[in-house]
């Protein structure tokens, strides 16, 4: 009879990402109920870090056609968190090219926020940077979180890896947009964001969404490689085929500090209702777009249409055009 596995990383950390992706798929329109549950879950379920939502440009998104989660305002956070004299780490996401991140992201002095991740594509990185170092400067622990790593070539992951490996951020994050990462590639970068980031000190995060049914497994895989962090979602919620389960990641780890009933009980009360309103999970056309490595958007947009059922059409309509 095999041993159970019984050690854990102490120093791996969770991060909570169903507000911030999940609102992806509603405009960010939650109400202060549903997010006040779900950050109430994390606190009780030892989760280190629970990301609200985006500091988006007022300028470009509408303030009335998006809820307050895609700007997270210091007042509408509070309402929820209060002073959050909790273990719990709070952070949000600012995006390049979409983020007034100079004057909406205030000194930490000035907020009950803790981390900032920064998120941008290869093409922005000197945006990243200064975005990375202005948060740094403000007191904030920060991420660097370079998106759609599956369409960005090998060339362009190192010279990116190389900038930000210099910067004040804390975290390297693996991120696969699309969900189109197998085990090996996911080895092969996390090993590689590792030695970009040994010399200064850098961690590494895994973003994994579940377009293959795969956000889990690669989660794991990033785990047994040396990553330290992990993101997952309540019921696997977020864009599109979502991200990684928190109850498949909390029941994996062995941290006696993680408690799975709250998010169990999060996912009975609160996901539940959401799921009969709102779609998301690895559905057909996820899958399709999973496999041959493109933005979910078209599937986004199949699944939201009078033919959202017609897989053939769909498969055929993208491989004419690969």
């Amino acid at each position: 009879m095999t041993a159970p596995w019984i050690t854990f990383r102490p120093e791996l950390k969770v991060l909570d990402c169903t507000i911030r992706d999940g609102g992806l798929i509603n405009n960010h329109n939650f109400d202060d109920g549903f997010v006040k549950a779900v950050y109430e879950a994390n606190v009780e379920a030892g989760v280190d870090y629970m990301e609200l939502g985006y500091k988006a440009d007022k300028g470009i998104f509408a303030r009335d056609q998006f809820g307050a989660w895609k700007f997270c305002g210091e007042d509408a956070i509070r309402r929820i968190v209060g002073e959050n004299d909790t273990p719990l780490k709070l952070s949000v996401m600012a995006d390049a090219g979409k983020s007034d991140w100079r004057t909406d992201i205030l000194p930490k002095k000035d907020s009950v926020l803790d981390m900032i991740r920064v998120a941008f594509y290869s093409h922005q990185v000197s945006e990243a940077v200064d975005m990375i170092q202005d948060a740094a400067d403000k007191g904030y622990e920060v991420s660097a979180n370079l998106m759609a790593v599956s369409v960005t070539t090998e060339t362009e992951v190192d010279q990116v890896l190389e900038v930000v490996a210099e910067t004040p951020a804390r975290v390297l994050a693996v991120v696969d947009s699309f969900g189109s990462l197998y085990a090996e590639q996911v080895e092969t970068l996390v090993k590689k964001y590792l030695a970009f980031g040994a010399a200064t000190g850098k961690e590494v995060a895994m973003h994994a969404h579940n377009n293959q049914q795969l956000a889990f497994a690669n989660s794991i895989e990033a785990i047994i490689h040396g990553a330290n962090w992990v993101d997952a979602s309540m019921a696997g919620l977020g864009r599109g085929a979502g991200n990684c389960p928190m109850e498949l990641m909390i029941g994996f780890l062995r941290n006696p500090k993680f408690k799975i009933r709250p998010i169990y009980k999060v996912l009975q009360d609160h996901l539940l209702p959401l799921s009969r309103q709102v779609e998301w999970g690895p559905l057909v056309q996820y899958n399709i777009t999973g496999q041959l490595n493109e933005h979910p958007r078209s599937a986004i947009a199949a699944r939201s249409g009078d033919r959202r059922d017609n897989y053939l059409e769909f498969y055929d309509k993208l491989v004419s055009d690969v």
